[in-house]
């Protein structure tokens, strides 16, 4: 028995023309030179060199003001320092000097790939069969940094796909760190173990059992200072990247979903934030929240996190920790088993396992369920997202790794109760690259970070070569029964 796997004639490309406005920041040397010579600028030649900067990218951004008052703020100590007193500086001398700390970025300049889909929160005003959903994607750009952007789209009750135009403006969120923070989960998180233990001990030492994120900047300042070491000062700076992967971001209300843009924030994400994978989690009381874990990475480390929002607009940022989540590949079960979060992981780069947990935020002892079987998937096996309820089983989509680095999408059913026991995987992938597909940024891949059941039929989001994204549908019934036949038992 074959499946029909039905591609849709749907791509979703990148959109180069899509930017932000990013704060740039050379040296404080370079810094002092170009605020010393706005500062010598008469009234005049300061509103006839910003009034023409406004009136360009006041069209290309939501509010250009804003983020230009905003970046000339980050600057008030080289203000201090240069004896300025910078609450006493003209509106436009504010706005010429952000301007030239601004620049812009292209966010999907480069790449648009690995999808994950999920149902939206909002689905008023639908005709009978049609559901709408949000998709997410790994839009990469200059430098090849990786952002997380989305599209809203609409199914109807054929499962064809119709993607939303893309809104005018991107948005970046607002920043809110944490308010207060526990010693003891602090330094629990899995990153601490890369940092020095005598400057972790040094600093926790002198730390209240709760403390905020000003308290622990003060204290890493004063430490560096103290600190006759040269090679350990960088260290101090980790403990306050550890800090800053505690925040809250927030979008404003009057921005459309394809106009939110998650970029790098922390300096452990500022090389790239990979992979998001979305699922729509029921929780206790039945409530629905929305969880996504993804790869933070600086250039050499990578750090695991997850992101939880109800609305895609207010979004609460917290980083993995625990010997459970050590590599890359976690995809968070819809709801609890047996009273614990449960999660799918590659925690060797090798193998899919699966761990539960008490703690959302805490991992450990990963249990190994499936290992590369089938020639296709020789070099490595991954989850393509969070696994699928159904009667028979949790679904679980894989990526399989072969000859040539091709990658594979395929399929395997896990016992529900237990999902460590896996009662079949299909000896042939649902998914290859076909030769419309297998040309572009990296050649022959296919990928995707989560799915969705819309009216009987699987809806399969898939990056294709890293340059565009597409869907591919199968119907769930037919899927389970092959999954089921003696063909494909474990």
């Amino acid at each position: 028995m074959r499946l029909t796997i039905e591609r849709k004639n749907v791509k979703v490309y990148p959109d180069p023309k899509r930017v932000i406005a990013r704060y740039f920041f050379n040296s404080e040397e370079r810094a002092r030179q170009v605020i010393q010579r706005v500062m010598e600028m008469n009234d005049g030649e300061v509103f006839d060199t910003i009034s023409p900067i406004l009136q360009e990218y006041s069209k290309r951004h939501r509010n250009i003001t804003k983020v230009l008052y905003r970046h000339c703020s980050r600057l008030k100590s080289i203000f201090s320092d240069l004896s300025m007193d910078y609450e006493q500086l003209p509106a436009f001398r504010r706005l010429l000097i952000g301007s030239f700390f601004t620049h812009e970025y292209s966010i999907e300049s480069a790449a648009f790939f690995n999808p994950s889909i999920v149902e939206d929160p909002d689905q008023r005003e639908l005709e009978e069969g049609q559901k709408k959903v949000i998709i997410s994607f790994r839009a990469v750009g200059e430098g090849h940094i990786s952002s997380i952007v989305f599209r809203r789209a609409l199914l109807d009750k054929d499962c064809n796909i119709t993607v939303d135009p893309v809104g005018n403006h991107v948005d970046e969120a607002e920043i809110i760190h944490s308010a207060a923070y526990e010693k003891s989960i602090f330094f629990a998180n899995g990153f601490s173990g890369q940092i020095r233990p005598k400057v972790l001990a040094n600093v926790a030492d002198r730390l209240e059992e709760h403390f905020d994120f000003n308290r622990l900047k003060t204290l890493i300042t004063n430490l560096k200072q103290e600190e006759p070491d040269e090679e350990s000062k960088p260290e101090y700076d980790k403990v306050l990247w550890l800090a800053d992967s505690y925040y809250k971001i927030s979008f404003s209300l009057d921005t459309d979903i394809s106009d939110r843009v998650i970029f790098p924030i922390s300096e452990f994400e500022r090389k790239g934030i990979e992979d998001a994978r979305f699922v729509r989690f029921t929780e206790d009381d039945g409530s629905i929240s929305y969880f996504a874990t993804y790869t933070a990475y600086d250039g050499e480390v990578i750090v695991p996190k997850m992101m939880k929002t109800k609305d895609f607009y207010d979004f609460k940022i917290m980083p993995l920790y625990g010997m459970g989540v050590q590599n890359k590949n976690f995809a968070l079960f819809p709801r609890k088993i047996n009273g614990k979060f449960a999660m799918a992981s590659r925690n060797d780069g090798w193998n899919n396992y699966i761990m539960y947990s008490d703690n959302i935020n805490r991992w450990e002892n990963p249990v190994r369920i499936q290992s590369p079987k089938y020639s296709w998937e020789f070099v490595q096996t991954g989850n393509c997202g969070s696994p699928i309820e159904t009667e028979h089983g949790w679904l679980l989509l894989t990526h399989g790794v072969g000859p040539m680095r091709r990658y594979c999408i395929g399929a395997s059913l896990l016992q529900l109760d237990d999902p460590t026991i896996e009662i079949s995987h299909l000896a042939e992938p649902l998914l290859i690259p076909n030769k419309d597909e297998r040309e572009g940024y990296v050649p022959n891949v296919l990928y995707s970070c989560g799915q969705i059941v819309h009216n009987g039929k699987l809806v399969i989001p898939y990056g294709l070569s890293d340059y565009c994204s597409s869907f591919a549908t199968v119907d769930l019934n037919a899927l389970l029964d092959k999954l089921r036949s003696p063909a494909s038992a474990v």
